[in-house]
């Protein structure tokens, strides 16, 4: 049971007048965020993180000469610069893309999601935005909709989850996409598969026609590598962020701040992830969650808004290192992805 002296009176009620005032909280800061989007450019609201998606595109050219290169350095470059790229298309790209922050327009959003989460991510856009949006969000830290189960995987060790399988994402992602096909339409199962097959095949022939491959298992290989270069860190990002902190039962879920200060963790600032990840699944991860409609930059914006704002109410504004997590996850593994977690009741905030 948690709760405080100022959130509670001595008989775990609330306060009178307290109510009321949780009401306004969520509506209070919402009108400040949106008092900083109102007087924000376009360069900041959206401007920023598409420069920096179409730098990942634009690094791509290059990537593909240096892998023609006989030169072990200049391969090593290639690769490594291929790497960086996936990852910023495929975490940051599809994160955005799933939220709809790269366009204002209904049908580029479609678009978007479909191309980067499909075409980029090997993905399905329905069951990417459903499960993303619709479920983690709308549920963070809810037993059994939003809590981040899914990343558990129970019957592996904790070296193993957390160091190894996580290399087997790029094989794995489009095998689970394949599962969330069910129940879905002809026409959105055939989108869907070829617009998987577009985004790896293209690959493959760009790495045996401009790269030179002459092997096909050197092709598949060198594809395997890049895709799996950031897929460590990203597993990571996921369970650290929410899996460890308090779990609401779908009927006991607290009021949405509560929830999602209650539930949600920032990872310091760290100069590759945040620009491959994007902020809002890095330093600003509280931000995102209680205004998902963000991009990445504005995020990083109203940050210290943010986390002044919930200071000053008392409420958690939770941080940790990335080091520090990994240990609390290395030592606490069997608690934390193993066993079911004991739900959270908030005193007073129901």
């Amino acid at each position: 049971m948690q709760g405080s002296p100022d959130q509670s009176r001595e008989d775990g009620g609330p306060r009178a007048g307290e109510a009321e005032e949780r009401e306004t909280l969520m509506m209070e800061l919402t009108r400040m965020v949106q008092k900083v989007m109102k007087e924000s450019s376009w360069w900041e609201r959206r401007g920023l993180d598409c420069s920096i998606l179409g730098a990942a595109f634009l690094s791509l050219p290059p990537a593909f000469l240096l892998l023609s290169s006989s030169h072990l350095p200049h391969f090593l470059l290639g690769m490594l610069l291929m790497g960086v790229a996936h990852a910023a298309i495929t975490v940051k790209g599809t994160h955005l893309a799933s939220h709809g922050t790269l366009s204002d327009s209904k049908v580029l959003k479609k678009f978007w999601a479909v191309f980067f989460i499909e075409v980029c991510g090997s993905f399905s856009a329905h069951a990417g935005v459903t499960g993303h949006v619709k479920m983690h969000h709308a549920y963070t830290n809810v037993m059994g909709l939003g809590d981040s189960s899914v990343w558990k995987v129970p019957s592996l060790p904790r070296t193993i989850y957390l160091f190894v399988a996580p290399l087997a994402v790029p094989v794995v992602t489009p095998l689970v996409a394949l599962t969330h096909l069910d129940g879905c339409s002809l026409v959105w199962r055939l989108r869907t598969v070829l617009m998987v097959v577009l985004g790896l095949y293209s690959q493959y022939w760009l790495l045996i026609n401009v790269s030179g491959f002459r092997s096909v298992h050197g092709a598949l290989l060198c594809m395997l590598v890049c895709r799996a270069m950031f897929s460590v860190p990203f597993i990571h990002v996921n369970i650290f962020q929410h899996v460890g902190l308090p779990v609401f039962s779908v009927k006991k879920t607290p009021k949405r701040i509560y929830q999602m200060t209650h539930g949600v963790l920032n990872l310091p600032r760290n100069f590759l992830l945040d620009w491959t990840f994007g902020h809002s699944l890095i330093s600003c991860h509280v931000e995102h969650h209680l205004f998902p409609f963000l991009s990445d930059n504005m995020c990083l914006k109203v940050k210290p808004l943010v986390s002044r704002y919930l200071t000053q109410k008392k409420l958690p504004y939770q941080e940790d290192t990335y080091l520090s997590r990994l240990r609390l996850f290395f030592h606490k593994y069997q608690e934390l992805m193993v066993l079911a977690p004991p739900i959270t009741e908030l005193v007073g905030v129901q």
